[in-house]
């Protein structure tokens, strides 16, 4: 079996999905995407075919270590998201080529189900009040919320305020039974951390997500002192040596992207190095399902999992979901706030190959904002 052909597909709403075919075997997809610049990073999935046609697809740890440092330049979000689609759709033919999910391969699982979290948007108490509402509603024990707007380096009472008001009026919807998370976007500066999360410890989120800027990921350690509040970062984050600088700041959770942090392989390297260090694995995922079907993979096999994103119904999937490409959605039903194991072979989903070439015909050009302060200059979106 040798890979024969690497074919990218822009699909909407923001996504990019890959297919890896082989001429006598299984074909596997993934999902290489960095949000905002999939055309570039479909240009790097070309780039990197060149030295994979012709190779056997079930040596992924060589072809791993090749793709991600034989080009002498390496890291960063464009080369690591390539190679992580890559990564995917590899392991997604190994497990078709025997018949098992890919977990299997990974030692197996080591739960049944996996909890999920669902995101709630509003920009005021009373709007994510009715959100998470409904999030309760449809059955999930956990949401997770933006903490704020665009934020002054260090901004007034009433802005930190206003944060702790929108996190309480959710808290008094879910009660004391279910989980909040925060996420702020590296919107804050160190200073205006320390004024905003002593206001929430009241609420007691499930964690603080992104509370500064990744450049600063090292200086975590100072809000882990000041605030019993669990910390969590790793989205822009890439590989083994990005998370091995902030492990031992006292992190208490993990969130690499399995699009953006090299893929399956790396992924469960990154885990298992948190787990030496006590800190829990809740993979980041506002992304597709091909994304997700390799996060719970991962998710499945991984003893210090504290719990999954997905992206059904967020709100940057205006036209286009989760389930759209699917031939079988029901892999992605929710019961009480878990999905239940994928037992299929490979990743565990089947994709609908017609859709993602009919969706690909009317493609993208996703791009995020670009936030201003009040006085004009740039704020972190």
């Amino acid at each position: 079996m040798k890979i024969d052909r690497l074919t990218t597909y822009l699909v909407p709403p923001r996504w990019l999905f890959l297919r890896i075919d082989t001429d006598d075997g299984p074909t596997g997809w993934g999902e290489p995407v960095v949000e905002g610049r999939a055309a570039t990073v479909a240009t790097a999935v070309e780039e990197m075919a060149d030295y994979l046609i012709g190779q056997d697809p079930l040596r992924i740890e060589e072809h791993w270590n090749v793709l991600a440092k034989g080009g002498f330049y390496r890291g960063g979000p464009i080369l690591s998201s390539a190679l992580a689609g890559i990564d995917q759709a590899l392991w997604d033919i190994a497990g078709k080529s025997i018949g098992v999910p890919v977990h299997q391969m990974l030692g197996g699982h080591v739960r049944d189900r996996v909890r999920v979290y669902s995101w709630i948007g509003g920009d005021d108490p009373r709007e994510v009040a009715v959100e998470a509402a409904i999030k309760v509603e449809q059955g999930f024990t956990a949401v997770k919320m933006n903490g704020s707007g665009p934020l002054r380096v260090i901004d007034t009472p009433a802005q930190a305020a206003a944060v702790a008001e929108r996190v309480a009026a959710v808290r008094e919807v879910l009660g004391p039974d279910r989980d909040v998370a925060v996420d702020f976007h590296g919107r804050m500066s160190l200073p205006m951390a320390r004024r905003v999360l002593p206001l929430l410890e009241e609420f007691a989120p499930m964690f603080v997500e992104e509370p500064v800027v990744p450049e600063v990921s090292e200086l975590v350690g100072q809000l882990v002192a000041a605030t019993p509040i669990p910390i969590a970062l790793g989205e822009r984050l890439y590989n083994r040596w990005d998370f091995r600088r902030v492990l031992p700041t006292g992190v208490a959770v993990i969130q690499p992207d399995l699009s953006h942090a090299g893929g399956i392989s790396e992924v469960r390297k990154i885990a298992t190095m948190a787990e030496a260090y006590d800190v829990a694995l809740a993979p980041h995922c506002p992304l597709g399902p091909i994304a997700l079907a390799s996060s719970l993979q991962v998710a499945l096999a991984s003893p210090n999992l504290l719990i999954q994103e997905q992206s059904l119904g967020i709100h940057y999937n205006a036209g286009s979901d989760l389930l759209d490409y699917l031939v079988d959605a029901s892999v992605f039903d929710y019961t009480d706030g878990f999905v239940a194991r994928l037992t299929g072979p490979g990743l565990g989903i089947e994709v609908d190959a017609a859709a993602v070439e009919k969706a690909a015909a009317v493609g993208h050009r996703w791009r995020n904002q670009v936030w201003r302060r009040d006085d004009g200059s740039f704020a972190e979106w």
